[in-house]
């Protein structure tokens, strides 16, 4: 998905005058959610096959319910206000 999403959009979104790094912040958050939310949820299914067996798979997608909340307040917030994930990349240059 990286290999095909990144070379393709990141210079027509460039382009449009967006910073290149706030895109691959804001992807790579997008990506890290989707490995917790369906139809996928890779996170889930590895846990899944370590779990005991007394945690049931209904137990470990209502755990990872806030994570998924926070991720997407926090792709809203970098969305709505792209200097939070710029501050600390500009401040290394």
């Amino acid at each position: 998905m990286l290999l095909i999403f990144i070379p393709v959009f990141v210079p027509i979104l460039s382009r449009m005058g967006l910073d290149r790094l706030w895109i691959c912040i804001l992807f790579m958050l997008v990506v890290q959610t989707s490995y917790l939310t369906p139809p996928m949820a890779p996170a889930i299914f590895y846990f899944r096959g370590i779990k005991p067996d007394s945690i049931t798979t209904g137990h470990i997608m209502r755990g990872v319910v806030p994570f998924i909340v926070i991720q997407f307040l926090l792709i809203i917030l970098i969305f709505i206000m792209p200097e939070l994930a710029l501050w600390l990349p500009r401040a290394l240059e």
